[in-house]
């Protein structure tokens, strides 16, 4: 595995060791971080084992943890209740389902199915990256919990890569959410990295090179301060219906039907599926071929054509992907706002797009220096102190302190 140095601050560790103490009553022994991530192409691409440019961002889930000598794992989140799970019942548990339990329980179960002897720990966690702000909270956490068990009970054995699979199979099996491969693969491999998941049990990772602070543009991400709550369905319908697609030709994801047949069978697409549906599979098609161009124009120091296709990316994600406003909205339409707005303050420069799931969470922007403040202003005057969060990527994945 990769060595991966990343040190606590003194408050940090000050603010760890207090949050442990008072919850357990004892003092950690080690300390663990996983970050959050930033989507940058390939915006729902990874669930129908697409490609996919992200990075670890500066932004972080960090643990204070013990071995507790006991079949119970307890984690205190900094501002939540106790989260307790006992790994003697490691199937998924139906009361359980989008919670944080089955996150863990079901990290936990797939260690054990691999062959590590999970034990008992405490944990407590406190995190820069809140729940619902489109930088995947819950991919974090499913990072940092598996990180915490590798390196506790199975000595670091599992890669980065595969830690991410973990995470994953909690997330589909126990918690109940058929997410794609992305958000946990950047979280936990760290870096801007391309991700090729066409293979699903060997996804190809390849670290980027590019530092988009020297093109003179700042990496933002715009909280739209709009709810996943309620929402789930609104993604779940897009694995659904492309999931239809697939079903006319007899495959599981789009990646094993061409875009050649794709297009051939349009007529009778349209009449056993929804046009929904048809304009989705569009957007995949595109989306996908998209992430090598933004990838070779990074790489060939072409920013202005990666620019480009960032906006590119955004058109399809609103007109084709259709993930911008929840189907029967009319009050509010948070993203959809955020988006004029970046469109208003950055006036033709920079580029910006949906981020992430969509229908609600962040916006993502690439904003030049010079119009940075009064971007920032703008924002923040519209949707609320600190909606606008400049960003840096980390390097470091899911990792142990030491």
């Amino acid at each position: 595995m990769k060595t991966q140095k990343l040190a606590l601050t003194q408050t940090q560790k000050q603010q760890l060791d207090a949050g442990f103490t008072a919850a357990f009553g004892t003092a950690p022994t080690r300390y663990f971080s996983a970050p959050g991530r930033t989507e940058i192409g390939g915006n729902h691409t990874d669930h129908q084992r697409g490609r996919v440019l992200a990075a670890a961002v500066n932004l972080d889930t960090l643990a204070a943890v013990r071995p507790n000598e006991t079949c119970v794992i307890r984690i205190q989140s900094q501002g939540y209740p106790l989260c307790t799970v006992d790994l003697t019942e490691l199937t998924p548990q139906p009361a359980e389902i989008n919670t944080t339990p089955a996150l863990i329980r079901g990290v936990a179960a797939r260690f054990t199915q691999v062959g590590c002897a999970v034990g008992g720990f405490d944990a407590y966690v406190e995190s820069t990256v809140l729940p619902g702000s489109g930088l995947s909270s819950s991919a974090a956490f499913e990072v940092l919990v598996g990180t915490i068990i590798n390196h506790l009970f199975f000595a670091g054995k599992v890669s980065q890569p595969e830690i991410a699979q973990i995470g994953q199979y909690a997330e589909n099996v126990f918690f109940g959410k058929p997410c794609g491969l992305m958000d946990q693969t950047a979280s936990a491999v760290g870096g801007l990295v391309t991700i090729d998941f066409l293979d699903k049990e060997n996804p190809r990772i390849r670290s980027v090179d590019f530092d988009f602070s020297a093109c003179g543009h700042a990496l933002c991400i715009i909280d739209t301060q709009a709810s996943h709550a309620d929402l789930t369905d609104e993604y779940a319908a897009i694995t659904r219906e492309l999931k239809s697609i697939c079903a006319h030709f007899g495959k599981e994801v789009l990646t094993q039907v061409s875009q050649e047949d794709f297009m051939a069978a349009l007529p009778a697409l349209r009449e056993s599926c929804s046009d929904r549906a048809v304009m989705r599979a569009m957007h995949f098609y595109r989306e996908n071929a998209r992430v090598p161009q933004q990838v070779a124009a990074l790489e060939q120091g072409d920013f202005p054509e990666f620019l480009r296709l960032v906006r590119e990316s955004g058109y399809s994600s609103y007109m084709y992907l259709q993930n911008v406003i929840p189907a029967g909205y009319k009050q509010q339409q948070d993203v959809a706002v955020s988006l004029a707005l970046c469109e208003h303050y950055l006036n033709g420069q920079g580029a910006f797009r949906v981020h992430g799931g969509g229908f609600a969470g962040t916006v993502q922007a690439f904003v030049p220096f010079a119009l940075l403040e009064t971007f920032r202003t703008g924002i923040d005057g519209v949707l609320g102190e600190g909606a606008c969060h400049v960003l840096s990527i980390r390097a470091q994945g899911g990792v142990e302190i030491i």
